[in-house]
């Protein structure tokens, strides 16, 4: 006898319907893969070219300027190798092309130069009195001005400090020769009050520090701007969470406003190691002749004293392409001391 649940067919049903149990939904269609890289490099480069042409045309005035002020004058260094004389043709390439070779002699003799290494010596102190007075000085004034509450007040406090900037290096050295020379209103003060004036300008054992703070009031302010920048990206609810939790104005400045001011610390950092060997040519060289070589005498001066003044071209290159080797140097190594504490540097690893 069979059971009245089994089909015509034989089979039994053993899960029947029931209206109350939903079916299962069904599984959304795959989507469509998307394009790799690889895909969109392989656009043929005519195609880019008219499609980023306005970005490329708004590129091309400064990719002109630098091939023509940058890359094309790396040919003069030939000069380094030569016994150069510029009027041994008609032009300087010709000359360059007539000029006897001697190899390393330029080198060897920058080994055994004397005033050489005095000019690196003055380069390194500036470099670290520089490093040491200088650099902590913007971040210093981007936590001040960015305390202020009143927009007004920070943007007349930032025009005040931007201002010194844009003065050329004969208006400042001018305005510190009439500050702090030995005719200056501060000589003159105190000889009213009966005591010895003084010269600041001319005393070779302060005239490192004398430029270190000329830059500072130069140019401090201008580096203001890139540490108030990065102040302004950080959000209002981190001031307002610490606020809340209890923090004064210094944590908040310790906690908040510091370790967002890190990486471009670090940059900056790496930018100015690798600019230790250039430490404001015409700085120097307009305050030179007032006191004396052995105090002022650093790398950029004496490449424009022998090669220029002097007529010894060759040397002058060699000096240069060192100087620029051991600067690349420095930005390797200081960027790598920037990774290892945890930041991009100028580049990524």
């Amino acid at each position: 006898m069979r059971r009245p649940d089994v089909a015509a067919h034989g089979t039994t049903d053993t899960h029947p319907a029931r209206p109350d149990v939903a079916a299962a939904p069904t599984p959304p269609p795959p989507r469509a893969p998307t394009p790799r890289k690889a895909d969109a490099a392989r656009v043929p480069l005519r195609h880019r070219l008219r499609r980023d042409r306005v970005l490329l045309l708004m590129v091309l005035p400064a990719l002109l300027l630098l091939l023509v002020f940058n890359y094309v004058p790396l040919l003069g260094n030939i000069v380094a190798f030569q016994d150069y004389d510029p009027y041994i043709a008609d032009n300087a390439f010709r000359a360059m092309s007539q000029s006897p070779w001697i190899g390393f002699e330029h080198f060897r003799h920058m080994l055994d130069d004397r005033l050489f290494w005095q000019a690196v010596r003055n380069t390194l102190a500036i470099f670290a009195i520089q490093l040491a007075l200088f650099f902590p000085v913007p971040i210093a004034l981007a936590l001040f001005v960015n305390s202020f509450v009143r927009p007004r007040v920070r943007a007349v406090a930032q025009a005040i400090l931007y201002l010194p900037h844009f003065f050329s290096w004969v208006l400042v050295i001018t305005v510190f020769q009439q500050m702090f020379g030995g005719a200056g209103l501060v000589a003159q003060v105190l000889r009213e009050r009966g005591h010895e004036g003084f010269d600041l300008m001319t005393d070779p054992g302060l005239f490192k520090f004398l430029l270190t703070f000329e830059m500072i009031w130069k140019d401090a302010g201008w580096g203001v701007i890139v540490f108030l920048a990065a102040l302004a990206a950080v959000s209002p609810d981190l001031y307002e969470a610490a606020a809340m939790d209890g923090a004064n104005r210094r944590r908040r400045m310790w906690h908040i406003q510091l370790p967002a001011l890190r990486p471009v610390v670090a940059l900056l950092l790496v930018l100015q190691v690798g600019n230790a060997l250039t430490v404001g040519f015409e700085q120097i060289l307009l305050q030179r002749a007032a006191v004396g070589a052995a105090a002022s005498e650093v790398l950029d001066t004496y490449v424009w004293n022998t090669g220029l003044d002097n007529g010894n071209f060759g040397y002058g290159a060699a000096i240069g392409i060192v100087k620029g080797v051991f600067g690349l140097l420095l930005v390797l190594g200081a960027n790598k001391a920037a990774h290892l504490m945890g930041e991009q540097g100028v580049y990524k690893r």
